[in-house]
């Protein structure tokens, strides 16, 4: 009996994006990896999305699947594309972004190498004319092969992006990305994770993340307490899987995404009602775990003191807050 090739599913939710659909696509119908599926589920979009997807899907309709569905937001999107995606592993695309053309054959060939459940590659933030603006590097102090059980710092390391990651078909046979939330990639990836055992990674840039200027992710208001409460539910999760005694690289995984990512998002909040209200939470997200002034000052990232890559500003705001100085607070914003 032959052995059919494995072949990667790469799913695309796609809403009012015809500005920058095109690029997404070419780079997806010219990957290097032929045994591909290009599942494009357009959610209710009210632009010409909907024309340049009937285009792609007829142009290349052994490698587009094209679907269309009501408005139903990111996650019923990803998770409409998972229940039609016929792949052996998953990918995950923004419909504004684009990948370098070996991505998925490259990280294929390490899933398959290393009998890993999840791969990783870096990730490069670039603006509207293609300049690369940032590169945020995943898990740079770790070897090519990463065993969870002896490496299990990675938990509380890495960066729980969907889109730069492709996935075993088998960790989404009981999973999806929860709907009506913001940040579920939070919520759902790193308990996706707690159901490894090997992890895989590359050190290339393959997933170019568009910053574009009118984003929606420019308004910042209290869904960022969305945060916390995927915290919340990676936390009761953690309880019940096989790494439920590594509780350090628990509370590190709290400190990066409950205070460091909720900072970061709450730095540029400009309602001050709803700026002290969700300083509020994290305080009390803060108390009821637990956690010291040390543990936060103390964090390191890849060796380093991941306090030094925050804004100078929001480290003052932060310790005041901690520390209750609260009227000094209320002159730095």
């Amino acid at each position: 009996m032959v052995k059919v090739p494995s072949k990667v599913s790469v799913i695309v939710p796609v809403y009012n994006v015809e500005r920058y659909l095109a690029k997404c696509l070419d780079s997806l119908v010219n990957q290097s990896l032929q045994n591909i599926e290009i599942v494009i589920v357009n959610d209710g979009s009210s632009d010409g999305s909907a024309s340049i997807i009937k285009q792609y899907s007829e142009k290349y309709p052994d490698k587009v699947k094209a679907f269309t569905k009501e408005n139903g937001g990111l996650s019923d999107a990803r998770n409409f594309g998972i229940d039609k995606a016929t792949g052996d592993h998953f990918g995950f695309v923004d419909s504004d972004d684009h990948v370098s053309g070996t991505m998925f054959e490259e990280m294929l060939g390490l899933a398959l190498k290393h009998d890993a459940e999840m791969v990783i590659c870096n990730i490069q933030k670039v603006d509207e004319e293609g300049n690369v603006t940032q590169k945020l590097t995943q898990i740079p102090n770790m070897t090519e092969k990463i065993d969870l059980e002896t490496n299990f710092s990675v938990f509380s390391d890495l960066s729980y992006f969907a889109c730069n990651k492709l996935f075993r078909k088998e960790l989404f046979a009981y999973k999806r990305f929860k709907k009506g939330v913001h940040f579920e990639d939070i919520q759902l990836i790193p308990q996706l994770l707690l159901e490894c055992k090997t992890l895989a990674q590359t050190q290339n840039f393959h997933y170019q993340y568009l910053e574009r200027s009118d984003s929606i992710s420019k308004t910042h208001n209290e869904k960022g307490l969305d945060i916390l409460k995927a915290v919340e539910d990676v936390e009761e999760f953690f309880k019940t899987s096989k790494y439920s005694l590594k509780t350090k690289e628990l509370k590190g995984f709290q400190v990066l995404e409950g205070i460091y990512t909720f900072l970061a998002y709450l730095a540029f909040v400009k309602n001050e009602t709803q700026f002290y209200e969700m300083s509020r939470e994290l305080d009390i997200f803060i108390k009821k775990r637990g956690i010291k002034m040390k543990d936060i000052l103390c964090y390191s990232r890849f060796d380093k003191n991941y306090l030094l890559s925050l804004p100078v500003k929001k480290i003052i705001f932060y310790l005041l807050f901690f520390t209750g100085q609260k009227k000094l607070i209320k002159k730095l914003i």
